[in-house]
């Protein structure tokens, strides 16, 4: 009996010697979130997007048919019809500040994103966040008279911001919801940049950012057609990490666990439990070899993030003029979407910020001992009561060090400290989850300050 019980600690099973308290059951319908996206709704609203001619940065403000600024009062009046919807939940904002003297912007120009807040019941100063771009270009980057349609780069992506929206507006979390729709990314991601700086004056407190960029091309320059995968990208040590921070990591470890790409590990759980033919393709780096979106504004000031878009990329419909060469087609154009697929990538979205905002306060000041001991043990603290009612308890996970995704996991109830008997932290990586009583769940916080979400 003593060889099964240790075998059952070593690998996070069930047993009745060991269990300390019994996990909440799956009370959140995060199945009916998934059901309820719709391909036909994200058509409707990327045909919309593409029919303002040009979304490009320095396009015209004026008209009300064509252009960003006309591309931005839709999105503001959407987020406004969606609030009126749901009773007035939504908060609808405008985010600006002026930009010149940069490559892409020469002249004074307003760069203006549009967010909704949905505010959360218990703990509305914590936020996570679902990020679409507004803008488009061609092949100049500077050419804002072209027609510029950006159906993939990025209406995809933004309309699925406003579907998520429309599904979990519907619905109350204890935490806060913030979709995005950012402006001037093709110019040098200063709408990520804005809000970035906009959320830190404010004291948002942004545990997650999941920028959509290019979810609904299955057919790849590659020849490869693929409806069934999605990647999510992520930075593996923070930017902001200090010289002490790093020493700290190089001796506890730590590379391969900063906030953003825990982040994306719970998202990779979410879509291998909620979505039907869909898996997810980890990638450790920040973004695309030498390329950028607008994740990185928030990872640059601490804030966690990741990329989620297809796999395979056509480079000829991105960043192209309009026309036909030698019987091939340039142009991001809306007969290569496919709108499933960007249907299925949204409700991903959906079913994980539903589960981040619906879980407790994410742990805080986690640490781990056991140094030349048998024993490992984590210890978290307290969350303030009135933020944390619906707690109920953390589930402790660990894996192997070479392992990209954590194996072994046990929910040890409403406690801030535990020990995993003969499991040896030299062998392992480990952290620790908060969970609702609904069986919403905050993704896995490493110890120190490499896997920190902030206070």
């Amino acid at each position: 009996m003593r060889h099964v019980m240790i075998a059952a600690i070593a690998l996070g099973l069930p047993s009745i010697a060991i269990a300390q308290t019994a996990p909440p059951g799956e009370v959140l319908a995060v199945h009916d979130i998934v059901a309820e996206v719709s391909a036909d709704r994200i058509e409707s609203d990327i045909q919309t997007l593409v029919d303002f001619g040009t979304r490009h940065t320095l396009s015209d403000t004026e008209s009300e048919t064509r252009g960003i600024g006309a591309a931005r009062r839709w999105i503001f009046d959407e987020f406004e019809r969606i609030s009126a919807d749901c009773g007035g939940c939504l908060d609808v904002v405008y985010v600006s500040d002026t930009i010149e003297g940069e490559p892409r912007i020469p002249w004074a120009t307003e760069v203006v994103s549009v967010l909704a807040i949905q505010r959360g019941t218990l703990e509305p100063d914590r936020y996570v966040m679902m990020a679409g771009d507004i803008d488009s270009r061609v092949t100049n980057p500077l050419n804002f008279e072209w027609d510029s349609p950006g159906a993939n780069d990025n209406a995809s992506g933004l309309a699925g911001v406003i579907e998520a929206a429309r599904v979990l507006s519907q619905r109350e979390f204890a935490g806060s919801i913030i979709y995005a729709a950012l402006a001037g990314e093709e110019q040098g991601l200063f709408g990520g940049q804005i809000v970035a700086a906009h959320a830190l004056e404010q004291g948002w407190r942004i545990k997650a950012v999941l920028n959509n960029d290019m979810i609904g091309n299955i057919a790849g320059i590659d020849g490869v057609i693929d409806n069934s995968t999605a990647r999510i990208f992520s930075e593996g040590t923070r930017s902001n990490e200090t010289p002490a921070e790093a020493i700290t990591r190089r001796f506890q470890g730590g590379e391969v666990d900063s906030p953003s790409r825990n982040l994306a590990r719970f998202i990779d759980r979410v879509a291998d439990q909620y979505i039907p033919n869909l898996d997810t393709m980890l990638v450790y780096r920040l973004d695309r070899f030498r390329r950028g979106g607008h994740h990185r504004p928030f990872n640059d000031v601490g804030m966690p993030g990741v990329r989620i878009m297809e796999v395979h990329e056509h480079y000829d419909r991105q960043h192209q003029d309009l026309r036909n060469e030698d019987g091939r087609h340039y142009g991001d154009t809306i007969e290569f979407v496919d709108f499933d697929y960007a249907a299925k990538l949204t409700s991903l979205n959906a079913a994980a910020l539903a589960l981040m905002a619906g879980a407790p306060p994410f742990p805080a000041n986690v640490e781990i001992e056991g140094a030349v001991s048998p024993d490992t043990t984590l210890r978290w603290s307290a969350p303030d009561p009135a933020a944390a009612a619906n707690l109920a308890g953390y589930r402790v996970y660990w894996r192997y060090t070479d392992q990209p995704q954590w194996q072994f996991s046990r929910f040890v109830g409403n406690v801030t400290e535990y020990t995993l008997e003969n499991v040896v932290i030299d062998n392992y990586y480990f952290g620790v989850a908060s969970v609702a009583a609904d069986g919403s769940e905050s993704p896995v916080v490493f110890p120190g300050p490499m896997g920190s979400f902030g206070d």
